[in-house]
């Protein structure tokens, strides 16, 4: 009796941890990003919606810009090595553990930089937002193990309960308390009991997780992966930095008037990364066999398809952007909808940042990467105070367009001297 009660239960655990296909795989990951970015980006729009005015939007909004100066290296490019070490090289408890020690370490950079350049009534606003992502990154070392061994399920179910439960979280104890920080909080804290209830004991199923990375391991890590971290704060500083020039210089609620615009603009980017991020694998496989031929027509192919997304997206804004703006904002955000043209252009060129710079990391040119986020930065600082000065609000997208519009020129080339040497080596 007890033998047939083991067995049962033996059967049963093989098959929870039965390996789904590639599609299943896809469509569960991409419905559960989809969902907690959606869940993500009603916040936004319901911390306006929930208040009097736009200040708590516009400490939101620093909080997320000051943190994404720091999240490459609290992230530190790691999920994109983990779920390829196909060697297991590292154990799941060493990736946490090396999480652990980067997400600390960029947590204090972050708190650092807020008390020397953001308003101090901003700060624990900054801290609680950087915490409460930081907690979703550590899960994220379990998604890694997940997709590891084909449970993209796990992964997309996750997704969708920390959206739907921060978003309820967020919207009650704001509406209640009509605090950011106690709403921030609340966040954090229904995010670590879904990965301890939740994605902890599934991720269990394939591997103990003991907490634990030698030295020497970390130090590799460190170096190996630090070109492309650095280019990565850099992509992410270029627009954070007239965002937080805006709000020094203009206060937090035309920050947050910026921001309540150009959230529903962030979509052209989304729907540009849907496009290229399933082909990044096709470029290196193209690129390791030397088909540079077809390697310039699948760039051909996705430079258009980032072209056609944002035409169409601008003609709709264009054309509906005002009334879409004031019913979801309310009549308040209607004299401001003049910014929506120069958005819909800064954020069409950050797609093309997006995906030359993902590009480059896959066919692993870490230089051309490197220097077109360096250039990005180093053009946003001095032209940030033009452009805001004379131009206000609108002067954050101008900002980005130049800085970013200068990065993937830079980037274009390398990759230009990437194609041409392919199409060398393929004639011979």
């Amino acid at each position: 009796m007890g033998d047939g009660r083991r067995k049962s239960s033996e059967s049963i655990s093989e098959r929870e941890v039965k390996p789904l296909s590639i599609k299943q795989n896809m469509l569960w990951n991409s419905f559960g990003s989809i969902t907690y970015l959606a869940c993500q980006w009603l916040i936004t729009i319901l911390v306006v919606r929930l208040s009097s005015g736009y200040e708590a939007a516009g400490t939101l909004s620093l909080a997320m810009s000051v943190y994404n100066i720091f999240a490459p290296f609290a992230i530190y490019r790691m999920y994109t090595y983990q779920v390829s070490d196909v060697k297991r090289e590292n154990t799941v408890g060493e990736y946490f553990a090396f999480r652990i020690i980067t997400s600390s370490a960029a947590l204090v950079c972050c708190l650092v930089y807020a008390a020397l350049t953001c308003p101090g009534s901003a700060l624990l606003a900054i801290a609680l937002y950087a915490i409460f992502k930081i907690v979703g990154l550590l899960i994220d070392v379990l998604h890694g193990l997940d997709q590891v061994n084909k449970r993209m399920d796990y992964i997309g179910k996750s997704l969708v309960i920390q959206g739907v439960l921060t978003l309820a979280a967020f919207c009650s104890v704001f509406a209640v308390t009509a605090s950011l920080e106690f709403a921030l909080a609340s966040m954090a804290i229904v995010t670590v009991l879904v990965g301890v209830l939740y994605d902890f004991p599934r991720s269990s199923r394939f591997e103990a997780l003991k907490i634990k990375i030698s030295r020497k391991k970390t130090l590799h890590l460190l170096k190996y992966c630090l070109p492309i971290v650095v280019a990565a704060v850099a992509c992410a500083a270029a627009p954070s930095i007239p965002r937080q020039f805006l709000s020094f210089s203009q206060g937090e609620a035309a920050l947050g008037i910026y921001a309540s615009v150009a959230a529903p603009v962030a979509i052209i980017q989304m729907g540009a990364s849907y496009i290229y991020n399933p082909l990044l694998s096709v470029f290196s496989e193209q690129y390791a066999e030397k088909r540079a031929k077809d390697l310039a027509v699948t760039f051909c192919k996705v430079v258009g398809g980032i072209a056609v997304v944002g035409a169409v997206c601008a003609i709709g804004f264009e054309l509906l952007g005002s009334w879409l703006l004031t019913l979801i904002f309310g009549q308040s955000i209607e004299p401001y909808t003049y910014l929506l043209i120069p958005v819909i252009a800064s954020t069409i060129v950050s797609a093309y940042v997006w995906f030359f710079n993902d590009l480059l990391v896959a066919l692993r040119c870490f230089r051309g990467s490197f220097v077109g986020n360096v250039v990005s930065v180093i053009i946003a600082l001095p032209i940030t105070l033009f452009f805001v000065h004379v131009f206000g609000m609108n002067g954050v997208s101008f900002t980005v367009i130049v800085a970013y519009g200068v990065g993937a020129l830079v980037m274009a080339l390398y990759l230009l001297a990437l194609v041409r040497r392919g199409l060398r080596e393929e004639s011979r």
